[in-house]
């Protein structure tokens, strides 16, 4: 005892491990929210960065443009914008769906610039020696170019994922039931919230360095002269 307060610690164990499948239900939701947008992410920046990449001012600035906006404005204006304004239009998205469009838009900004910085990594004399083979532009990038940047962007496209992973409670406003969220109400109906927001902390830092030891595994067990997309 201090200053009059008691620590039950068999209690707080007891509680700590009555919730934790009620908190396992939104840490699924989590890592599939996490998923589905670093897959939106992934995808819709390697557009981004070959349309960036476009020789027609027309193309390319105009992708730059949106590249910043959604880079410069916050994830949580863009989250209600898609929540609350698109159903106006008559768009109405489901939450979790939205939140994951959310998620994939804003890091999309962010990976579009790793594609690009890998694509410009590879040597000149790769484009060349495609340009003499007489190789489309199309099957340049799949065959040589991506295959050799891939290795280049994975410790960035790791580091975001991870951010992303650690943002998922923002989707929580949009009642997205996440493990926040839940947590949330675990502290609404027991009026005890240390134990909850203590546990959903622990599991972001253990899933938060397990991907970090993944992505670090990868980097290392990648040849660094590119894989083979076929």
């Amino acid at each position: 005892m201090m200053y009059g307060f008691t620590w039950d610690t068999t209690t707080t164990l007891s509680f700590a491990l009555s919730i934790l499948p009620i908190l396992g239900i939104g840490l699924i939701v989590t890592l599939e929210a996490a998923a589905a947008g670093f897959a939106i992410a992934l995808v819709l920046g390697l557009v981004f960065a070959l349309l960036r990449r476009s020789r027609f001012v027309a193309i390319s600035w105009p992708t730059a443009f949106v590249i910043e906006f959604l880079r410069d404005t916050p994830l949580l204006v863009q989250l209600f914008f898609l929540y609350y304004v698109l159903p106006i239009y008559g768009i109405t998205l489901p939450a979790f769906l939205t939140g994951a469009l959310a998620l994939g838009l804003q890091y999309s900004a962010y990976t579009s610039e790793v594609y690009r910085g890998g694509l410009d990594a590879v040597p000149r004399g790769q484009w060349e020696a495609a340009t003499a083979l007489n190789l489309g532009h199309g099957r340049t990038y799949w065959d040589i170019i991506i295959p050799q940047a891939i290795p280049r962007i994975v410790p960035a496209m790791g580091n975001y994922l991870v951010s992303m992973l650690k943002e998922t409670p923002v989707l929580s406003v949009v009642t997205v039931v996440d493990m926040l969220n839940l947590a949330n109400l675990i502290g609404d109906r027991t009026f005890e919230y240390l134990v909850p927001l203590s546990l959903v902390g622990l599991i972001f830092l253990i899933l938060t360095l397990v991907c970090s030891a993944a992505i670090h595994w990868l980097e290392k067990a990648l040849p660094k002269n590119g894989i083979a997309l076929k």
